[in-house]
């Protein structure tokens, strides 16, 4: 599964990790968050992520 930066505060998605004080469990594809999760980090939407390169 493909990782996602947060392009305002470079906050990695790693779905190997998910976001659990999020509610986002280990495993969790990016494509599979709710519409309403917001970066832990910054508190943008989802729209505001890209996929890593890797």
């Amino acid at each position: 599964m493909k990782k996602y930066r947060c392009t305002v505060c470079e906050w990695i998605y790693d779905p190997a990790v998910g976001d659990p004080d999020g509610g986002i469990a280990a495993g969790t594809a990016f494509e599979d968050i709710p519409e309403d999760w917001v970066c832990p980090l910054c508190g943008v939407g989802k729209d505001q992520f890209e996929p890593v390169e890797e």
